[in-house]
């Protein structure tokens, strides 16, 4: 079995490989596309960290391809949809880096608050003056940090070991999970209002872009200094050098840009209270040598015994069964990434799935279970879900997961139901199969409608009054928006009603607010979901 592996690989795993008699590893870091596209046709596995892009076209000359390893954690160089059509397990290694991106986090933090490279320059151009250079204690001042998961736990545990007060922003963990990590729960305006300095450690997604702009900075208590080792479209970029040239922001610490590498032009780089390294962030001989090591790890018990770990797109099944289930995974994830985004920030403490009809003919439904929780989670946490690790990250969140059979499907041969419940109320989406293995939504929250769970989808509830169909038709025909599919249902005559449409490609912003303003439309919602 032949493993292919076109990125830079520590020797201890390429050791790991080694030592695996039916292995041949064909170790090629920096190759071109044109050669990776004539070794991968003889290839079974191919590892790689962030330098390989693995397009659609790659894949379809990859006819033996059965893997795909991401030393690593990102997956944006990985055509996730084109591999999971083509039946290619992607795996990455989440846990190889934790440590090491905290701690440069909380390194960021303290080179801010001391000013440590700008006086260093100040050094090294034969100065020797500490005016210019008087920063901030850490103890005693408030640290906030947006997104509570794995990373920012332990820069939570970091900052409480310098006597630092926290406040966690996530609207997704329940209090009492946040108080054990020591940290008080706060809502996002809280956050702002209160923090001497703000970490962020959340993914990029439709609800966290351009999370940090111009309305946040005002929000922010004068002084603030900013420390980003996620992702850098989390930040409006216009908007945070706006405030650091007003005070809003006392400094700025980045390992991420919008666009990487920054252009030479990029003001943030000429601005003596901003400091940047070029995402180092992962950047440690350990973390470098585990992820290596995991993903070696992850290819061997692959291709010897079939055990999958840490799949992103497919879980951990025979092959037969795998056959027949993809398109009820495929249902249940889009069905979880649906109610998710619906959810619009809405914290949650309950999933209940329901399986009825034909689909209880099935070997096991707990796969499928599987999909709708990474479809649930993955929108709120990021890329770091899989199938592995869903149920433990809805524990670890408090959230309950029950599982219910029904022989009647109400009118449809099969049908799954999933229903998420909080303090704020239940929400609910239904799907179905059909005769030619379509997935599709059937109900949401209680509306009869239908839409195929892919691509755009805008989301409107609106009052049942005349004149709201024609005002969708009007706002997105002005943004340049085609619909390719609509569906409607209303609760009652005159009462509220509920418009699905497919969309070409997403509409902007502006008009989504623009709908929002208009008396009769109560909650305009736009959803990603996967193309297959």
């Amino acid at each position: 079995m032949k493993v292919l592996i076109s990125d830079n690989f520590s020797q201890q795993g390429l050791e790991v490989l080694a030592a695996v008699d039916s292995i041949e590893v064909d170790y090629c870091p920096g190759v071109t596309a044109e050669h990776l596209r004539q070794r991968i046709t003889s290839a079974d596995a191919l590892v790689v960290r962030g330098g390989t892009a693995v397009t659609a076209e790659l894949l379809a000359d990859a006819p033996k391809l059965k893997i795909i390893a991401r030393a690593g954690i990102g997956l944006g160089n990985i055509d996730m949809n084109a591999a999971t059509r083509h039946g290619i397990v992607v795996t990455n290694t989440p846990t190889g880096s934790t440590t090491t991106i905290a701690e440069h986090a909380i390194a960021m933090l303290l080179a801010s608050a001391r000013m440590i490279p700008q006086a260093y320059n100040s050094v090294r151009r034969g100065e020797w003056s500490s005016a210019p250079f008087r920063g901030a204690e850490l103890r005693g001042k408030t640290l906030g940090v947006i997104g509570g998961g794995k990373i920012g736990r332990l820069v939570i545990e970091y900052a409480r070991g310098l006597h630092m007060q926290v406040n966690l922003y996530d609207p997704y963990l329940s209090e009492n999970i946040i108080q054990r990590l020591g940290a008080c729960k706060v809502s996002f305006d809280e956050l702002l209002t209160s923090a001497d300095f703000i970490s962020l450690h959340i993914p990029l997604n439709i609800e966290t872009e351009q999370l940090l702009d111009a309305k946040a900075f005002a929000r922010m208590k004068p002084g603030c200094r900013l420390i980003n080792c996620a992702l850098g479209g989390l930040i409006n970029e216009t908007d945070m050098i706006a405030a650091l040239q007003n005070g809003t922001l006392a400094a700025a610490a980045l390992d991420t840009f919008a666009t990487e590498p920054p252009t030479p032009d990029n003001p943030l780089l000429h601005m003596d209270n901003v400091i940047y390294t070029p995402h180092l962030r992962a950047a440690t001989v350990d973390a470098q040598v585990n992820v290596t090591v995991q993903a070696a790890r992850q290819v061997i018990d692959f291709l010897t015994t079939g055990v999958v770990h840490n799949s992103l797109n497919i879980p951990a099944i025979s092959a037969e069964l795998l056959e027949s289930l993809r398109p009820y995974l495929r249902l249940g994830e889009g069905m979880g990434s649906f109610l998710a985004q619906q959810l619009n920030k809405q914290p949650f403490s309950n999933i209940a799935v329901s399986y009825c009809g034909e689909v209880l003919e099935l070997q096991s439904t707990q796969p499928i279970t599987l999909a709708i929780l990474k479809g649930l989670l993955t929108p709120i946490l990021g890329d770091r879900v899989n199938y592995v690790n869903a149920p433990h990250l809805a524990r670890e969140r408090g959230i309950s997961v029950t599982e219910t059979r029904r022989n009647v499907a109400e009118g449809f041969s099969n049908m799954i139901e999933l229903r998420v419940s909080g303090a704020q109320g239940e929400r609910s989406v239904r799907g179905a199969m059909f005769n030619n293995n379509e997935g599709r939504i059937i109900a949401v929250d209680g509306y009869s409608v239908e839409a195929t769970p892919q691509g755009t989808i805008l989301v409107v509830t609106n009052r049942d009054r005349p004149g709201v169909i024609a005002l969708l038709g009007t706002l997105l025909a002005q943004a340049n928006v085609n619909v390719a599919m609509m569906n409607l249902s209303r609760a009652q005559l005159n009462g509220t009603a509920m418009s699905l449409l497919t969309v070409d490609h997403r509409v902007p912003e502006a008009t989504l607010e623009q709908l929002r303003r208009d008396d009769n439309i109560l909650a305009a919602i736009q959803v990603e979901l996967p193309t297959y």
